[in-house]
């Protein structure tokens, strides 16, 4: 498993709300001074709560180092984006039923949380297939929850997020955990791309994508952790271009599991109860399903309207929204829309909220209390490759040879005891390895992938995202140290040859008029005088004794010469 080394880091509950250092504790006052100043932020009072609690703030101070200034950049700009995209109404009034189409195409909430009270996800990629993905935009094509100003794929990606920050993180927040007196805003999550290829990895590349970037511009610092398993063989050859899908700090919360791993790491971090089934722990969940909700929470509820699965309660699928009652108690309602008619129904209540939205007693530095399991994953990562070598087409369904045989490191990993730490060494492609550049071999152009291509140009396109434009001219080729010899194009003709066509073609003119002749005579001698007595036919031309006494000149002179004289003779008319 990784090597859970301490290091400088923000994770939770480091740098959150009752574990900040003196300087954070500063700079959070100074940044909600600086939002108020501006008009996007409003203290509590003793009869209202603030317009954004604290743990929201922090977000996004953690996202920019605890910088003031630049936070409110981009807390400015996110409250300008939720109020031009209408986020609060679009959340209470999107479509059930599109609302969950989309849900089964992103992180599903598990029920459960990991040992520190942090909500669980599962991602499962192999579903995500060409079949399952055009089924899904031919639906958004005859959605009813549209936006003139957004694509309506976006507008559900939208309601995602809003679910995550505004039903299970407090959630979450109001139920037993470690630290009670802080609040959670964040979310692990746990990758499955079992029996994806390598096709598939690149078109959902804008998928991941879209969801990346919002996060990153609107819903900074939600992330704990990712835990990717079951990576196929081929993973290490698109990791150089898979990470830049994502910003860096997210790609440093990625951890990438073996399979003698996954188990092992898993449980650092996660209950074995809390764990699925197919990693090894005791958890009953199948992609798709609603929330199996872990003990804890269930003791915390008082369900009024709950749905059942496999004989548990769970929620309603669609989103659901927080309340607080009359008597301090917090109310979760059903909202959204069924068939256009509004839905309103209450789920349940938690009449005892644990910790949630009150003011820490005391702030204590999160390294006081002990072992926080702040981790980063850069070690299970494998080896980086120069960016030039990084192929950046789209990949072809050819297997690759690590595809079909397991790479000899994994291998190994399997066998080694769960105490090694997770890094594996996996080989990065070398060479031209699908058969559509088998042509390349034993030419110059024969290892182009890997020495890079001449007149490359690198476009950043932000988020980590780059692609490489090549000259047309160049594609295909290695640098050429020594120049590709011309090719070769036939002499020009000399004046010799010029003059001999114009007499050939001056000999085919008289064929054709002596033809011509001819046929007029035959047609007179036939009958068919009068079709041809207005024709008139030329005579042959007969050359002068100068022009005559020129063309045995030049017959008898080589080029060189007779270039010369020619040039002499035009000097002289002109």
């Amino acid at each position: 498993m990784a090597e859970l080394t301490r290091v400088e880091s923000m994770q939770y509950p480091a740098g959150h709300l009752a574990h900040l250092s003196q300087n954070q504790q500063a700079q959070l006052e100074a940044f909600e001074k600086l939002a108020q100043e501006q008009g996007y932020y409003t203290p509590a009072t003793e009869t209202t709560e603030a317009s954004h609690d604290d743990e929201t703030m922090l977000r996004f101070l953690r996202a920019r180092r605890f910088v003031p200034q630049d936070a409110f950049k981009q807390f400015k700009d996110t409250e300008d984006w939720r109020k031009d995209q209408n986020i609060v109404d679009l959340f209470e009034t999107i479509e059930v039923e599109e609302y969950e189409q989309t849900r089964q195409l992103y992180p599903q909430w598990l029920g459960r949380r990991d040992k520190r009270g942090i909500p669980l996800y599962l991602f499962e990629v192999a579903p995500l297939n060409s079949k399952n993905i055009s089924a899904y935009e031919k639906a958004l094509a005859k959605a009813r929850t549209t936006s003139p100003k957004v694509a309506t794929k976006n507008l559900r990606l939208f309601a995602l997020y809003e679910s995550l920050t505004r039903f299970v993180t407090p959630l979450c927040s109001m139920v037993k955990r470690p630290h009670p007196e802080t609040p959670i805003s964040q979310s692990n999550n746990i990758v499955d791309i079992s029996n994806v290829g390598l096709k598939q990895f690149w078109n959902l590349k804008s998928h991941m994508q879209d969801a990346s970037v919002l996060a990153t511009a609107h819903y900074p610092e939600t992330l704990d952790r990712i835990f990717i398993v079951g990576a196929p063989g081929f993973f290490p050859t698109v990791w150089g271009w898979v990470k830049r899908w994502f910003d860096p700090i997210t790609v440093s919360k990625i951890f990438i599991l073996s399979p003698a791993n996954v188990y092992a790491t898993l449980s650092e971090y996660i209950d074995h109860d809390n764990i699925p089934k197919k990693y090894g722990g005791g958890l009953d969940f199948e992609w798709t399903q609603m929330p199996n909700l872990e003990p804890e929470i269930e003791a915390a509820v008082k369900w009024e309207k709950p749905r059942m699965q496999n004989g548990k309660k769970t929620l309603p699928v669609g989103p659901v929204k927080w309340e607080k009652g009359q008597n301090g108690e917090m109310q979760a309602w059903a909202v959204g829309r069924q068939n256009g008619q509004p839905r309103r129904e209450l789920v349940f209540t938690i009449p005892n909220p644990v910790g949630y939205k009150t003011k820490p007693v005391a702030n204590i530095p999160a390294h006081e209390l002990g072992n926080p399991l702040t981790t980063v994953g850069t070690a299970t990562h494998p080896p980086d490759v120069d960016d030039s070598t990084t192929e950046q087409s789209p990949p072809s369904d050819l297997p690759l040879p690590s595809e079909t045989h397991q790479s000899p490191n994994v291998a190994a990993a399997s066998t080694a005891p769960s105490s090694t730490p997770a890094q594996t060494e996996l080989p990065i492609r070398e060479g031209t390895s699908e058969a559509r550049y088998e042509q390349q071999n034993q030419t110059h152009a024969a290892g182009q992938l890997t020495e890079g291509t001449p007149q490359a140009a690198v476009n950043d396109h932000g988020y980590g995202d780059k692609t490489v434009t090549m000259e047309p001219n160049t594609v295909g080729q290695a640098p050429k140290e020594i120049p590709l010899p011309e090719r070769e194009e036939p002499p020009a003709p000399g004046y010799l040859e010029q003059a001999q066509n114009v007499a050939a073609q001056a000999s085919g003119y008289v064929t054709s008029t002596v033809s011509s002749v001819a046929d007029a005579v035959t047609g007179a001698v036939s009958g068919n005088a009068d079709k041809k007595k207005d024709e008139v036919v030329e005579p042959t031309r007969t050359k002068s004794p100068e022009e005559q006494q020129l063309d045995r000149q030049i017959d008898a002179s080589k080029d060189q010469d007779v270039e010369v004289f020619l040039r002499e003779q035009n000097r002289s008319r002109a």
